[in-house]
């Protein structure tokens, strides 16, 4: 036991500089690229902090283990929404860009209904894997393509305002991402590791694991870059990373793991479905209020969560 909560402690402290590091490279090279640091967040950021989900969930899958698969992804989603943009808002209560509110929330409130679709059946088939796939595709491409549009002017100015200085070095900003990534993906496979051991040590069931435990676990990466960058003042990245890592853990994660092995979700009720569906259709009108995330609605968000979890270890 003493060694599953040391490697927990080690995760922690990897996740923190990792989430350091992918803040800095990321915020930097957006102002170097012109891409702004919106479509950043939503996707380098966001699928490098979703990496712990996807290693995890992969091999939960090659183990036979469906409701740690599912049960991650879905927990994860609930995870990022109530506690970490809760706690990144009571940091730091953040702007929201107008494209946050038409385009990237309402296609996480689409691809949450899809996945409540899918899975009706407790069930994620190959073809079913493989929509989700292309879905992720699609996505990054269209914003991608909207990011080229934005004309170099608009984009130094909204880049100037939320990220005002970057490093002097293309090669420093690729070394602070890589590394940031790296630490990340090493930190989160301490803890997740440290903490599924301790957990079954007191007999918790492998659903509640995968939507508890190892959900938070993997989502830590998306906690601290979340945290450090409203720290920073940079709600872009903050929020962005949020949305576009719930994207790709539908998407892409559970796309990719059920093309390699269908996945059986035995064990994972609805209500765990229709809280994550809630969750993501709860932020729209919160992100859409004054186009800002205050003290209070993040409060909200928090409490919401301290009831999912009371609900799933008494319930």
């Amino acid at each position: 036991m003493g060694m599953s909560l040391l490697a927990m402690l080690a995760g922690l402290v990897l996740l923190y500089f990792g989430a350091e590091g992918l803040v800095r490279g990321s915020s930097s090279l957006a102002l170097r690229l012109g891409i702004s640091p919106l479509v950043i967040g939503l996707t380098v950021v966001a699928y490098g902090t979703s990496m712990p989900e996807l290693v995890v969930s992969i091999k939960a899958v090659l183990l036979g283990q469906g409701a740690i698969s599912i049960g991650n992804v879905v927990g994860s989603n609930i995870f990022n929404i109530a506690v970490i943009l809760g706690i990144a808002a009571l940091i730091y209560p953040m702007k929201v860009q107008r494209q946050l509110v038409r385009l990237d929330t309402p296609v996480m409130i689409l691809v949450s209904f899809l996945f409540l679709f899918f899975f009706r059946d407790l069930a994620v088939s190959r073809i079913e894997g493989g929509i989700l796939f292309i879905g992720v595709l699609t996505y990054t491409i269209g914003n991608l393509y909207l990011a080229r549009r934005e004309s170099a002017k608009k984009a130094q100015e909204k880049l100037n305002e939320a990220s005002p200085k970057h490093s002097g070095n293309l090669g420093a900003d690729l070394l602070f991402i890589a590394a940031g990534f790296g630490l990340l993906i090493l930190g989160a496979n301490f803890l997740v590791e440290g903490a599924v051991t301790f957990a079954r040590l007191l007999g918790i069931s492998e659903a509640v694991i995968g939507l508890t435990i190892v959900a938070a676990g993997t989502s830590l990466p998306e906690l601290a870059t979340s945290v450090v960058a409203a720290l920073k003042k940079e709600s872009d990245i903050a929020i962005g990373n949020i949305v576009g890592s719930n994207i790709f853990n539908i998407l892409c994660i559970l796309g990719t793991a059920s093309l390699i092995r269908p996945i059986t979700g035995t064990g994972i009720s609805m209500i765990d479905v229709y809280v994550m569906l809630v969750a993501a259709v709860a932020l729209l009108p919160i992100l859409k209020t004054d186009f800002l995330l205050d003290r209070k609605e993040g409060c909200a968000l928090l409490i919401g969560y301290i009831a999912y979890l009371y609900y799933l270890l008494h319930g």
